[in-house]
């Protein structure tokens, strides 16, 4: 049976397949994302009026986690150019559970449980075998995807690190959490400014309802990174950041349903090989 944690991390991971589902579709990707992170920023920048400050130890990782985070929105949107949502996406995913679980391993002292560790196994070989299915990867494609893997690793790690570090003056595990997050999220408006600079203002504009769509997606982004950022605390991260790549095997099934893309055995298999490993990773 789940537990409550891991169940709101496969929320998380609904929310996170459906934000990147939009962000793929779109006509220009980096506009896109730049709205996504504007709309994140903003959000943010409220939050930090209303909540404490994170405690002093916790700001270097915020500040790190930030600018690796302009670097995994810069890969993301280059792998989804170099690549279909099918194969990016799954790499991308694929590839960090195993990385975040040899970084909190040397990093953090954590170790897995062996059914946390057979269920990293499972989901990561399930979500490459996901991709690799597909018979399309380019080698500039398959980089750019691990690239991306690597950033979201790199980010996993720092951001549960520094997220128990985070107390302050806030009086809960979870007001600490909520203020790491605001702060950390105040810095992704350095994606909008970096597009700013590299395009000018005006690129910017887009009609406003494809802005409200781009800002909604920045919410529901920001939700379901925040939910993961809030778990790091109760949980080793190598085995939440597996359970929250199952996103993959919602990406599947939204493609299905809604994009008419082909779901074959092959795959259905890969996606079966998802959710046993989640359900390893959840107990």
């Amino acid at each position: 049976m789940f537990s409550s944690v891991g169940a709101l991390v496969l929320v998380a991971a609904f929310m996170h397949a459906g934000w990147n589902t939009m962000l793929h579709g779109s006509k220009d990707r980096s506009l896109s994302m730049a709205w996504i992170c504007l709309s994140m920023g903003t959000l943010a920048a409220v939050a930090c009026c209303l909540l404490p400050l994170p405690a002093a130890a916790s700001w270097p990782y915020i500040l790190l986690s930030g600018i690796i985070h302009v670097a995994y929105n810069l890969f993301l949107v280059r792998a989804y150019e170099t690549g279909d949502l099918g194969m990016a996406y799954p790499i991308a995913r694929g590839s960090s559970p195993m990385l975040v679980a040899l970084g909190a391993f040397f990093l953090a002292g954590e170790s897995l449980t062996a059914i946390h560790a057979l269920g990293v196994i499972l989901v990561s070989a399930g979500i490459v075998g996901l991709a690799l299915q597909r018979g399309q990867v380019t080698r500039r494609g398959l980089g750019n995807a691990f690239l991306t893997g690597a950033t979201i690793a790199c980010y996993t790690v720092v951001d549960g690190m520094g997220v128990r570090l985070s107390g302050g003056t806030a009086t809960t595990a979870t007001m600490a959490a909520a203020s790491y997050t605001a702060w950390l999220f105040l810095l992704f408006l350095l994606t909008p400014a970096l597009h700013v600079f590299r395009n000018g203002m005006k690129s910017m504009r887009l009609p406003a309802r494809e802005a409200a769509t781009y800002g909604m997606g920045g919410l529901v982004s920001a939700g379901a990174y925040g939910i993961v950022i809030w778990a790091m605390q109760h949980g080793a991260m190598g085995a939440l950041s597996a359970l929250r790549e199952t996103s993959v095997l919602f990406a599947a099934l939204l493609g299905k349903v809604f994009l008419h893309e082909r779901l074959g055995a092959g795959r259905l298999v890969s996606c079966l090989v998802i959710v046993l490993g989640a359900l390893a990773l959840g107990t």
